[in-house]
């Protein structure tokens, strides 16, 4: 059985290390703990792991955080595999810096990379990874704060939250998301 995570993201160096770019680093993260070798494909960077017997695609989308959706169905097609077996991962404003939340659906929360797989997959069905960046920016700011470099204090603790990230992906892989959610969403920051 095949899994692919989808890391989103923009590419760009301007866009490396910003809160919105989570998705990349938890990926990443997973590509380096388990020998992944990036290569350079169709609407993505591309990795493969081994975890246990199981295959697991990694995706950094080359689409820009807008257009997600269509890295997501050209791979998902590309691979062979089935919504269910996918984890898109994302950053989400509305949960505090660290916190986790693993969820089978949902809606987009007015997150335009997910706003877009939605709508190219006509589907909310599909399981993802929320990492919390916090809210903390003024009034009419979000997309400073989200576009903008992780404070000193965060970069602290970046390493410890990517690694609850990585366990919550794992989860996902080998208990399924229902018991997967029972451990990730009760973790504390």
């Amino acid at each position: 059985m095949k899994f692919i995570f989808f890391g989103l993201g923009n590419v760009g160096w301007e866009y490396n290390n910003t809160r919105h770019n989570i998705g990349f680093e938890v990926v990443n993260q997973l590509a380096d703990h388990y020998n992944g070798v990036w290569q350079t494909s169709r609407y993505a960077d591309r990795a493969e792991i081994k975890v246990k017997g199981k295959t697991i695609i990694l995706i950094k989308p080359s689409t820009f955080m807008n257009l997600s959706g269509n890295a997501v169905r050209y791979w998902m097609q590309e691979e062979k595999v089935s919504i269910e077996n996918i984890l898109v991962i994302t950053d989400d404003l509305a949960l505090p810096f660290g916190k986790i939340r693993l969820r089978p659906k949902g809606s987009d929360g007015g997150h335009n990379g997910l706003k877009h797989i939605q709508y190219i997959l006509q589907s909310d069905g599909y399981p993802r990874l929320r990492f919390g960046v916090g809210n903390q920016f003024a009034k009419g700011k979000q997309v400073d704060y989200v576009l903008g470099q992780w404070s000193e204090e965060e970069l602290k603790d970046i390493f410890n939250h990517l690694k609850k990230a990585e366990e919550a992906c794992l989860n996902f892989t080998f208990m399924g998301i229902e018991r997967a959610m029972n451990f990730a969403n009760t973790q504390s920051t």
